[in-house]
């Protein structure tokens, strides 16, 4: 195998794993009415700026370790 054969074979490799790392294994499905709805009322509520809840407050409420 040849320096460029090596390089050609290191590029295609990091090429398919950095497309398995970022894409989006939901990609395709439907969300469910509820939760759309729930989405679009939660980003209505951050474009408006009224107030949020931080992560750690939300998991504590919920009793959940973040």
């Amino acid at each position: 195998m040849s320096v460029d054969e090596l390089k050609v074979l290191i590029q295609e490799t990091v090429k398919v794993a950095l497309t398995e790392l970022f894409s989006d294994p939901d990609e395709g499905l439907e969300l469910r009415d509820d939760l759309e709805n729930a989405l679009q009322l939660s980003l209505g509520n951050v474009n408006a700026r009224e107030e949020t809840l931080a992560v750690e407050s939300a998991s504590a409420k919920l009793g959940l370790i973040w």
